[in-house]
């Protein structure tokens, strides 16, 4: 970060949006004022990190007033319940109108059969004969459209994936009732514990999400680097490639030398160094 911050046109460029955009995410309460310098306004790191999140909520499937009111309510010091109850989430059921449904799915791929298929997988329910659909579901099968990727592979891929985060799921349930429950049975009657099993069942489905999300960048970055590495992206003599002003950011930890890969050697060396600090 410059000295004296960032201006406007800086601070639009280190995340990739027009200076519009900062504009209107003042204007809306997502982004704090900047500071002023003479008759100059300047930006800082509180506000590039805020731009971030607020870029990481859209692609999680949060519209801008849900944002704002996330970000307000999280100010005020609401609970992890609270914001789990704000309208507009990513959890949230929207009505799917037929106008979405060709967005995603061409005239000539629309077949009953499709429906169906995303009705059992549980991405369209029914209400009164009309469907909806989870918001971040909308979001996404708008985005992966844009790649030309059949809605077919895509619920393919989604029913694979459920098996995975089913397994998942079970893991940190079986964790739960093994190690907290018991603890909760002990100690509350009825009421306190449904209230304290919903409370946990919350912060466990936050920290699954965590873990979840974490493990599968790690994934990419892997899967990026080997992609960059068979089609030769990655200059062998070391030297730093054209494209690294704008670096994918998968691939910029390995191009700036972030990541280590020294492997089992460093962990001995690590263990003995807090033996000596422990003698």
């Amino acid at each position: 970060m410059a000295e004296n911050g960032l201006s406007v046109e800086e601070l639009a460029g280190r995340v990739g949006v027009p200076t519009s955009t900062v504009r209107m995410y003042q204007s809306r309460g997502l982004l704090h004022a900047p500071r002023r310098v003479g008759r100059a306004v300047r930006y800082d790191d509180s506000h590039l990190e805020r731009l971030q999140l607020v870029q990481r909520l859209q692609e999680r499937g949060f519209s801008l007033t849900s944002i704002a009111a996330l970000l307000t309510a999280r100010a005020q010091g609401a609970s992890v319940a609270d914001l789990l109850a704000l309208p507009g989430g990513p959890e949230d059921w929207v009505p799917l109108g037929l106008s979405d449904i060709r967005k995603i799915i061409k005239a000539r791929d629309m077949r009953p059969a499709l429906l169906r298929k995303a009705t059992r997988a549980g991405l369209i329910r029914w209400q009164r004969g009309r469907p909806q659909t989870r918001r971040w579901a909308l979001s996404s099968g708008l985005r992966v459209t844009e790649y030309g990727i059949s809605p077919g592979d895509v619920l393919d891929q989604f029913a694979r994936l459920r098996g995975h985060t089913d397994a998942i799921s079970e893991d940190f349930a079986e964790a739960f009732e093994r190690t907290l429950w018991p603890r909760i049975q002990q100690g509350a009657n009825d009421s306190d514990q449904l209230e304290q099993v919903r409370a946990l069942l919350e912060e466990l489905t936050g920290i699954a999400e965590g873990v979840v999300i974490g493990a599968l960048r790690e994934s990419m970055r892997e899967l990026a680097e080997r992609f960059a590495e068979r089609h030769a992206l990655l200059p062998e003599d070391g030297s730093t490639p054209a494209w690294m002003d704008h670096p994918a950011p998968v691939l910029a930890e390995r191009l700036r030398g972030d990541d280590s890969t020294e492997g089992e050697d460093a962990v001995e060396v690590f263990l003995a160094e807090d033996t000596e600090e422990r003698t």
